[in-house]
C-alpha cells in the first residue's frame, strides 16, 4: 500500500463515504455482521441438516428438546455451532432450537442491585474516610453481555469498587461531604462509559459517605469549638478573679459544697492560701 494512503476498510467505515483529508485517523467499528462473516459454511449446514433429520425421525422425543420458554423479563441468546445466529435475542415466550447444534443462554433484564462494602479511602487532602455505596444496573443488550464479557454482574461490581476508589482519591473532604450527589453522577457517567460495550446500563449510584465521615468531621468541629469557648470562659474568669481576691474564696467554698454533695465519704481539710503565702515570704 503506498505511503500516506488509508486502508480500504477505514475508507468504508467513514460515514460520509469520502476519504478523510489531512492526518489519518484510526476508526473502530462493531464486528462485521454481513452474511459471509455469519455463514456456517458447507460442513456447518450439513450438520444442521443432519440434526433436523434426526429431530424429524425422533419427533415425539425431540419436541421437548427443541421448544424452549423464557419468561417476560428474560431473553435467550442462541448459538448455532458456536455462532450467534441472530442479532436480536429470542423471547419472551416460546422459541425453537435445533437439537445437537443449537445452544442458548438466558439473560435476566431486571434491575440488579449490589452493595459496595465499606472501605477506607484516602482523600486528596490526606484524610481517611470510610465510604460504602450501592449500584443499580440492568442489561439492555443481552448479546453484548454474553459475547463481550465473561460475567457481567461480577465485572460491574469490581469496576464499581475501582471507580469509587479513583474518584474519592481526587476529592477533598469538604467536597466529599457537600457534593455527594455530584460525585455520584460523575461515577455513574464513568461506569456507563466503561460498561457500555458489555450491554449494561448503570441506572443509579448512591454513595453513603456521610454516614461516618460527616459524623466524624462534625464531632471534630464541635469538639474544637467547645475547647475554644471553654478557653475564652476560663480567660474571662481568671480576669475576674484577679480583680477581686474574695471571688477565689467563694469559688473555693462552692467547690467544697459540690464535693460534699456528691461524695459524702470524702473528708477535706481546707487550707487557706494566705497561710501558704506567709510561709513563702518567711523563706
Amino acid at each position: 500500500m503506498p505511503p500516506g494512503r488509508l486502508p480500504r476498510e477505514v475508507f468504508r467505515a467513514c460515514p460520509t463515504g469520502r476519504r478523510p483529508q489531512g492526518r489519518p485517523r484510526i476508526l473502530f467499528s462493531a464486528p462485521s455482521t454481513d452474511k459471509k462473516a455469519g455463514s456456517l459454511g458447507c460442513i456447518g449446514w450439513l450438520l444442521v441438516i443432519i440434526s433436523l433429520l434426526f429431530a424429524a425421525v425422533t419427533f415425539p422425543v425431540t419436541i421437548f428438546m427443541s421448544f424452549k420458554i423464557v419468561k417476560e423479563y428474560e431473553r435467550a441468546v442462541i448459538f448455532r455451532l458456536g455462532r450467534i445466529i441472530d442479532r436480536k435475542p429470542k423471547g419472551p415466550g416460546l422459541f425453537f432450537i435445533i437439537p445437537c447444534t443449537d445452544d442458548f443462554v438466558k439473560v435476566d433484564l431486571r434491575t440488579v442491585s449490589f452493595n459496595i462494602p465499606a472501605q477506607e479511602f484516602l482523600t486528596k487532602d490526606s484524610v481517611t474516610v470510610s465510604v460504602d455505596g450501592v449500584v443499580y444496573f440492568r442489561i439492555y443488550c443481552p448479546i453484548s453481555s454474553v459475547a463481550n464479557v465473561t460475567n457481567a454482574p461480577s465485572s460491574t461490581h469490581l469496576l464499581a469498587q475501582t471507580t469509587l476508589r479513583n474518584v474519592i482519591g481526587t476529592k477533598l473532604l469538604s467536597e466529599l461531604l457537600s457534593d455527594r450527589e455530584g460525585i455520584s453522577h460523575n461515577m455513574q457517567a464513568a461506569l456507563d462509559a466503561a460498561t457500555h460495550p458489555w450491554g449494561i446500563k448503570v441506572e443509579r449510584r448512591a454513595m453513603a459517605a456521610e454516614a461516618e465521615a460527616t459524623r466524624e468531621a462534625r464531632a471534630k468541629f464541635i469538639a474544637a469549638e467547645g475547647e475554644m469557648n471553654a478557653s475564652r470562659a476560663l480567660k474571662e474568669a481568671s480576669l475576674v478573679i484577679a480583680e477581686s481576691p474574695s471571688a477565689l474564696q467563694l469559688r473555693y467554698l462552692q467547690t467544697l459544697h459540690s464535693i460534699a454533695a456528691e461524695k459524702n465519704s470524702t473528708i477535706i481539710f481546707p487550707l487557706p492560701i494566705d497561710i501558704l503565702q506567709n510561709f513563702m515570704q518567711t523563706k
